[in-house]
């Protein structure tokens, strides 16, 4: 056989242990769990509700959401939520308005009360965010909630969104529910990019592994976290991943080694509104962290480009060659596990509502997260690092 037929055979062998044994990873039936009868903190009653409802503060950082913030507020006010609840945005040294546009949105909808603060400048080993987070929490304990809900100034909830986190968090024992925002598909780019990062993410951190009771990963989606507020402090959040570019799954390790139980999934009642329509915005969004996934190893850097070669750049290629050089064992293989690809990612594109006939652009998608894992190694080792909003965090240690 040909060199490039033993490579299409490899590539085929990986699909069929990705799609069989990477916890169903493609699945896209991870949602709220269920709500039932209470476990053993005996918090909710026969129909699964919490009774009583428990004190509930959200959290959201924000820094120049001024042009989203309209669309995102309002439904954090309007929640329709049985107990006591209120809303803490932390304003970001925001340079657009955005903590005075919250103030006359809140007094303009009405709903949940909203207090505003202005932690200032971060500190010297802070990422913007997580220093936000810290005050906005803090401020936020000391008024005694039960739960934290953190949230993204970019996120939209439906009006029953809290008061089903809370429920699937009492009714399951659960210390940290986070759920991963549908995000914004309406460019072209938008279509060929964000189903793929959801689908790599889910790759990676299957929601099936994370959820077991014995888990095998842990992981989480900052935009949506609810966090109970005596497990964030057993935790020590965020202080304890107060340098992490890549918050939601250092939290969900800190929340792991407290003992906490954590579950991720899906969202159907939570969405993200922040537009990505051109190729930059989005490749911005990718490589501000490919790099810290990797814990800046240019190893593991190594490792990841020959993965994603084999994985989805080969089966394309031998197809195509194959056909055309009349290499029957690299066609088929190459064919038959670029099939397994496409068929692995149906499900993501149908729970995106997008066409099917994006599945088999995947490779072209996986070519692109290369370039961009690579441009991101560049920049770090150019001394860019991660730049997101105005700030640059050239060289995180590690908090995991």
């Amino acid at each position: 056989m040909s060199t490039l037929a033993w490579f299409a055979l490899a590539s085929l062998a990986v699909w069929g242990w990705l799609a069989l044994g990477q916890g169903f990873f493609w699945r896209t039936d991870q949602r709220l769990p269920p709500t039932g009868r209470g476990h053993a903190r005996g918090e909710a009653g026969v129909s699964g509700r919490p009774d009583p409802w428990p004190y509930v503060i959200v959290v959201v950082p924000a820094r120049d959401e001024a042009e989203v913030l309209p669309l995102s507020l309002p439904s954090l006010l309007a929640q329709d939520y049985p107990g006591v609840a209120e809303v803490i945005l932390a304003d970001d040294g925001s340079t657009d308005g955005t903590g005075r546009l919250a103030a006359d949105l809140a007094g303009r909808y009405g709903g949940l009360p909203l207090t505003v603060v202005a932690p200032g400048e971060p500190e010297p080993g802070w990422t913007g965010k997580l220093w936000a987070l810290r005050h906005g929490m803090a401020l936020a304990r000391a008024r005694g909630p039960e739960f934290l809900l953190l949230t993204d100034a970019d996120i939209a909830h439906e009006p029953d969104s809290l008061r089903l986190l809370v429920s699937a968090a009492v009714a399951n024992d659960l210390d940290l529910v986070s759920q991963m925002a549908r995000l914004r598909v309406e460019s072209l780019w938008e279509r060929l990019v964000v189903p793929a990062f959801v689908y790599f993410f889910a790759q990676l951190y299957p929601f099936r592994w994370i959820n077991r009771a014995r888990p095998l990963a842990t992981a989480a989606a900052g935009g949506c976290v609810l966090l109970r507020t005596k497990t964030a402090v057993a935790a020590d959040v965020p202080d304890a991943i107060r340098q992490a570019v890549i918050d939601d799954v250092s939290m969900a390790r800190a929340v792991r080694r407290a003992g906490g139980r954590i579950w991720l999934g899906l969202a159907e009642r939570v969405d993200s509104v922040r537009p990505y329509p051109g190729l930059g915005e989005l490749w911005r969004m990718v490589a501000r962290s490919a790099y810290a996934q990797l814990r800046h190893s240019p190893l593991l850097l190594v490792g990841t480009v020959a993965g994603l070669v084999l994985v989805y750049l080969v089966p394309p290629a031998a197809t195509v060659a194959g056909v055309l050089g009349g290499d029957a064992v690299a066609a088929w293989a190459g064919g038959a596990a670029w099939a397994v690809m496409a068929g692995t990612y149906v499900p993501m594109l149908r729970y995106y509502r997008q066409p099917l006939w994006l599945a088999p652009l995947l490779p072209f998608t996986a070519f692109l997260y290369l370039l961009m894992t690579v441009d991101s190694a560049v920049r770090h080792h150019r001394g860019g690092g991660a730049a997101w909003k105005g700030r640059t965090y050239s060289r995180p240690e590690a908090t995991s």
